[in-house]
């Protein structure tokens, strides 16, 4: 036995001894690792023994010799590592946020503005005079209410509504109170009458200011130029500013699988780049005294890579832009130096630096979409099959190599959108199925057709004769928005996926990493954990019963409904958008019918009883509808007839039916939940988010598992007050 050990550690060893330059390949993936465990272990003594076990492994490897002990060693220090960044990103950012709902009058000064044409709304960040609310919270008024001078620096007063920030509408999903947690807003709102501006904003000053005063009027002055979608999209192009896209156009590009395109990210940065080297090395080259004497490759990557920088703070340095900023950047300095600095080295230093300076990015899709697309491809150029698509063959015919070229395209294509989508599923519950098709058009368009009229136009409006390229510009982006609409439209345009485990995306995203980093044999193994990941997506079953936070929403999953697939009725007619798309993307489900319509439903003014489920799992629910009281002799028959009880109020004591009591006492400690039948599962927003500071829970409530006699869920004190039920 002893002698089998010692071979196969001799086998390992020399295995990692080919593969010694992937090695630091895992150093940023074992960083990521420990700000994923505290992100996701949601109790502090569960991230403190992740650290600890880190620490064990680091101290394990010296008793390990060889290359295998240094990468337990390091793996170790950089994973405990990134659970220290992630607790001291958090606290750090530490701020005020409101616990309770607030009405009142409020007034501050205007910090951002956000205009969102495309839905109606203009979104901006306020900090409040008075020191009893947060420093910093964001309302949202619709574009008819604006007042006029509403911009940052101004102060404005109004009467408004503020709600603490809130958490994911169904466990596991987008985590809203997070998000407002790292960037220090501490409420949100909406103005109950009109909001007066009564003192106008003061000159832009310092050059922060002036940068979000320049965006703001080149994003203005597009729009006006191009009207209608295709403004919009070029907007983004340049400043980033997504806000008045429409919700159609978005929806399309989404279902073609073109919504990378609107993220100024490594497409965009590319194009400036490549454009202002060649302009640059063409413009050297005109003379040829010049040329013979100036290192003009040099000169030309330079000032690509300040125009790119330049871009960049232009679009505000979002994650996706930066990213794509620093790689460039870093391929630039390879040029200059005359080495080749397109590798997987590159990705790795580029999101080291984004992930030390901002943790909390690693959990966004849009940092996940970018490196996951960017690292395959990476990988794919650097494989033999990519070096044979790339290289170039200069005995071969036109037709041969336009055929190596479309090949080259097909690949990158099939690969790219094979990790897109894999995110996106995984986020989103939906992707587009042609973005492969699409994507071969869209990106060739706007390397080449878009970009460049784009640019001319820009440069041709500062002289003031930029019509011909405005009008030029608004015909290439409309061509740009209808290949998004014929792709949407096609059918099964649209793959839609319920909610993935963690552990499935967890199992795709690590055999991902495995299969691209290492280069001999064994890297094959990696297909082993996408495929188990893939089978355990797509075997995941949804959850059967969604309830909101508050109590008022509540949607049950129909398998079978009708020939069209599952249907998600809801309780309330009156559901808005919002509920239904996110509901329906966790549920893989169409959210358009009515538990009222139900077969088994019975619904009343105050309340709705219904069976949820099929045979032996099936169960009696009951919700209530209205504010108005319900007599015991009604209503305590019928909470102890039921398995689940759910109601956006208080319920007494003496109501207790056979499972679940979630009313408002219950949801108030455990935010949205989500039920499965068989086999009988509850999962809550507050487990999952533990003593994490973005969202405090008063007190954690563990459902239980099987029948039996109701949770004690109120507190004495809620109940020795006048019942509300």
């Amino acid at each position: 036995m002893a002698a089998r050990v010692a071979a196969s550690g001799a086998a390992v060893e020399e295995w990692l001894l080919a593969e010694r330059a992937q090695i630091p390949l895992w150093s940023p993936a074992a960083f990521g690792l420990g700000i994923v465990l505290y992100f996701m272990l949601p109790w502090a003594g569960e991230r403190l023994a992740a650290a600890v076990a880190a620490g064990a492994v680091a101290v394990a490897g010296f008793a390990v010799r060889g290359i295998a002990g240094r990468m337990l060693v390091w793996g170790g220090v950089l994973c405990a590592l990134g659970l220290g960044i992630a607790a001291y990103r958090s606290n750090d950012v530490a701020s005020p946020v409101l616990r309770d709902r607030f009405e009142g009058d409020v007034a501050g000064i205007v910090e951002a503005v956000e205009v969102r044409s495309g839905r109606g709304q203009v979104r901006f960040q306020l900090a409040p005079d008075d020191p009893g609310l947060p420093p910093h919270v964001r309302l949202t008024l619709k574009t008819s209410a604006v007042p006029p001078g509403l911009s940052p620096g101004a102060h404005v007063r109004m009467r408004a509504m503020l709600l603490p920030p809130q958490g994911p509408s169904f466990p596991g999903g987008y985590d809203f109170a997070r998000t407002l947690w790292f960037a220090q807003i501490g409420a949100t709102g909406y103005p109950l009458g009109q909001a007066v501006v009564d003192r106008p904003a003061p000159p832009p000053s310092g050059i922060e200011a002036w940068l979000d005063d320049a965006r703001v009027r080149l994003t203005r002055r597009i729009e006006a130029q191009v009207p209608g979608d295709a403004g919009a999209i070029s907007a983004a192009f340049v400043t980033g500013d997504q806000g008045q896209i429409s919700t159609e156009t978005n929806l399309a590009m989404r279902w073609s699988g073109m919504a990378h395109l609107l993220s100024i990210s490594g497409v965009h940065i590319a194009i400036v780049v490549a454009g202002t080297m060649w302009v640059v090395r063409a413009l050297l080259c005109l003379s040829p005294w010049l040329a013979l004497r100036l290192p003009v490759k040099a000169i030309g990557a330079a000032a690509a890579a300040a125009a790119g920088i330049a871009y960049t703070i232009l679009a505000g340095a979002q994650v996706p832009t930066v990213r794509s900023c620093i790689g460039t950047v870093v391929v630039l300095l390879g040029v200059m130096l005359g080495r080749e600095a397109l590798s997987l080295r590159l990705l790795a230093a580029g999101g080291f630096v984004i992930l030390a300076v901002r943790p909390e990015a690693l959990l966004g899709p849009s940092f996940q979409l970018t490196f996951a697309a960017v690292t395959g491809l990476v990988a794919l150029f650097n494989s033999r099959l990519g070096r044979w698509l790339t290289t170039p063959r200069k005995d071969a015919s036109w037709g041969a190599r336009t055929a190596q070229h479309m090949g080259a395209l097909l690949v990158t294509g099939v690969i790219a959108e094979a990790l897109l989508s894999a995110t996106a599923l995984y986020h989103f519950n939906s992707t587009g199925a042609y973005g492969v098709v699409a994507n071969l058009l869209a990106i060739p368009w706007t390397e080449f057709a878009i970009m460049p009229v784009l640019v001319a136009a820009l440069a041709m409006d500062a002289v003031g004769i930029g019509a011909p390229a405005w009008w030029l510009l608004g015909k290439t982006m409309g061509a740009l928005i209808w290949l998004a609409d014929t792709v949407a439209a096609w059918p099964g345009s649209v793959v839609r996926l319920g909610l993935m485990p963690v552990s499935a995306y967890a199992l795709l995203v690590g055999g991902g990493l495995w299969l691209f980093i290492w280069q001999t044999r064994p890297r094959w193994l990696g297909v082993v954990p996408i495929a188990a990941g893939a089978v355990l997506a797509l075997s995941a079953r949804p959850p059967d019963l969604l309830v909101s936070a508050d109590g008022h929403h509540v949607g049950v999953r129909l398998d079978g409904y009708d020939a069209e697939g599952p249907r998600l009725a809801l309780l309330r007619e009156r559901t808005g958008d919002f509920m239904r798309d996110v509901w329906g993307g966790v549920t893989a489900a169409t959210a358009d019918a009515a538990i009222a319509d139900l077969p088994a439903g019975d619904c009343t003014v105050d309340a709705c009883v219904a069976r949820v489920g099929q045979g032996a799992s099936a169960v009696r629910l009951l919700a209530t509808l209205s504010k108005d009281r319900i007599g015991r002799p009604v209503f305590g028959p019928a909470c102890a007839a039921a398995d689940i009880v759910v109601s956006d109020r208080r319920l007494p004591p003496w109501c207790r039916p056979r499972w679940q009591k979630l009313d408002r006492t219950a949801l108030g400690s455990t935010g949205a939940v989500a039920i499965w039948l068989s086999p009988r599962r509850v999962e809550t927003v507050a487990a999952l988010t533990g003593d994490h500071p973005w969202l405090p829970q008063p007190q954690v409530w563990r459902p239980r598992a099987r029948r039996g006699p109701p949770p004690e869920i109120t507190n004495k004190a809620s109940d020795s007050d006048e019942p509300s039920y």
